[in-house]
């Protein structure tokens, strides 16, 4: 079947691409250069926190807190760059340039992040957030520009790239965990600079492979013909220059205050589109506000998921029992790999389910309610396994007054483990049920925003999402250091956090299944 499809008004025709297994060529070149962006990205999450502390802190443990504060911010400021990253390749330099000084600038970051020195580790985590930022959000939009609005083939072919995503997050723990814990150093004393090098080796291999791919586009991507001067690459590459040490200004502000940056952005963007709403009339008014109520709940999803690369990686490294046998103990790095495992194995199940309930088909703000559900039944595991080690040890009068229940759903002994522990299962499931509760939410959300956003303001309402999701992100960093507390984190202080979590998520969740009919009623029937 020919490449070639007929454009929507106002789109500009679609090359005739060859075709690679049913798709257009360039979507394989694509899929590979994000599987290598996601492999740097992915290759360095289970290492940020735990290189903190070592190398910071001197691997004391009230070092914990801080570090998980750290890489909150820096995944908040990850999700805010990609706003203007989006704006850069729209206005100014086009796609495939972003793409490439992204990479490139990204790259630099990762290789910086290696040297052991707390400032130049800083601007390392700024000049990856620039860079992500200019990579990020464009890669995605360039596999929409291979297909015409129409073409049935759009969704497989974003379904094959977000494979290419998850392929890179799997593989990169894995692989990092090896050289930092076996080749070049020890369990004990990991040689976490190891990992930032490979990351950044994997991030040369992406800008390299779009670098001699980008022909495949046939002019996609490339900026308009008045804006063809390589002189606009200077002035971009000059302002980034510019924003990283901005970047790192709010990294060293601290994630308190960064918070109330964000939510100012936050709330400044929604008042742009409520008053744009208002202005279109009470129709649009109420899908803007539908919209604004999800991106509230959006955040309590993303405060509480992204535990991954913060306080669920020190609860893995000191109260789980990795020791699968004699000869061999679970790398903490590879339950990194968990999350993108189970997307890749589920993600067929859930669409084929979905598919299979047709009339019954959950509407979009039920699916977000069964998201948050399902990521607060991962912490009710962690409560149901913690329980037995905290209560025997310190008694019933040690929980707090909200977590007098947490005995009645635990077992009347500890589940099998080593001593003071819980069983490496119980971690691993929780990775497993948090993809379950991602994918209810995650892939409608830059759906749903392109329906319910006014017309004029779709670029904003993206930058909502992204913000929304960046002060999840933020908060995680923030919750993740309530976790570990002061001196770092206990089976006490764990059942505690996980306790808190586990009773905001299904309450928010079912609080967001009675309102589903209200909130449906705002949408004018988008689903």
């Amino acid at each position: 079947m020919s490449g070639a499809a007929t454009p929507t008004l106002g789109q500009a025709p679609i090359p005739d691409f060859k075709q690679r297994l049913g798709h257009p060529r360039p979507l394989w070149m694509l899929f590979m250069t994000e599987f290598w962006e996601r492999f740097a990205f992915y290759g360095i999450r289970w290492a940020l926190v735990l290189y903190i502390v070592a190398q910071f802190y001197s691997g004391d443990a009230a070092g914990e807190a801080p570090a998980n504060r750290v890489y909150g911010a820096y995944l908040a400021l990850v999700y805010a760059a990609a706003i203007f990253g989006g704006y850069v390749a729209d206005r100014i330099l086009g796609y495939q340039r972003s793409i490439l000084l992204g990479a490139a600038i990204m790259a630099t970051g990762l290789f910086l992040i290696a040297i052991p020195n707390e400032q130049i580790f800083k601007l390392g985590l700024a000049t990856i957030v620039v860079g992500n930022g200019l990579f990020k959000p464009n890669i995605s939009t360039m596999v929409g520009k291979l297909y015409a609005v129409g073409d049935e083939r759009r969704d497989s072919g974003f379904t094959i790239f977000y494979m290419g995503i998850n392929c890179g997050g799997f593989i990169s723990p894995i692989l990092t965990g090896i050289l930092a814990e076996q080749v070049f150093g020890t369990s004990v004393m990991p040689a976490y600079k190891m990992v930032f090098l490979a990351s950044g080796v994997g991030m040369l291999i992406s800008l390299f492979w779009f670098w001699f791919g980008r022909r495949q586009l046939q002019g996609i991507g490339r900026p308009p013909q008045d804006s063809q001067g390589k002189q606009k690459v200077l002035y971009v590459f000059l302002a980034a220059l510019v924003a990283i040490p901005v970047v790192y200004f709010l990294l060293a502000l601290g994630a308190a205050t960064l918070q109330w940056i964000l939510l100012a952005m936050f709330l400044g963007l929604c008042g742009l589109l409520l008053w744009e709403g208002f202005r279109e009339g009470s129709k649009q008014r109420d899908m803007v506000i539908a919209m604004l109520i999800i991106f509230t709940f959006n955040i309590l999803f993303w405060m509480f998921f992204e535990q991954a690369g913060s306080s669920f990686t020190f609860l893995a490294d000191k109260i789980v029992d990795r020791q699968l046998s004699e000869s061999f103990t679970f790398p903490n790095a590879w339950f990194q790999s968990v999350n993108s495992l189970a997307i890749i194995a589920l993600a067929p199940i859930i669409a084929w389910i979905w598919i299979v309930m047709r009339k019954a088909n959950p509407s979009i703000p039920r699916k977000f309610g069964l998201g948050l559900i399902f990521n607060g039944l991962a912490f009710l595991l962690l409560v149901v396994v913690l329980t037995p080690l905290v209560v025997p040890a310190a008694g019933l009068d040690s929980l707090p007054s909200w977590l007098k229940w947490a005995p009645s759903v635990s077992p009347d002994s500890a589940f099998p483990a080593a001593a003071g522990k819980i069983p490496f299962w119980s971690l691993f499931m929780v990775y497993v049920i948090q993809s379950i509760g991602e994918l209810c939410l995650s892939p409608i959300g830059l759906s749903m925003v392109t329906k319910l956003a006014p017309v004029r303001l779709v670029g904003f309402g993206m930058g909502g999402w992204f913000l929304s999701t960046g002060i999840g992100n933020n908060l995680s960093g923030i919750f993740a250091g309530v976790v570990s507390g002061e001196q770092g984190m206990s089976t006490s202080t764990a059942l505690t956090g996980y306790g808190f979590g586990f009773l905001v998520l299904v309450g928010a969740g079912v609080l967001l299944f009675l309102i589903a009919p209200l909130v449906q009623k705002l949408m004018h029937g988008v689903k």
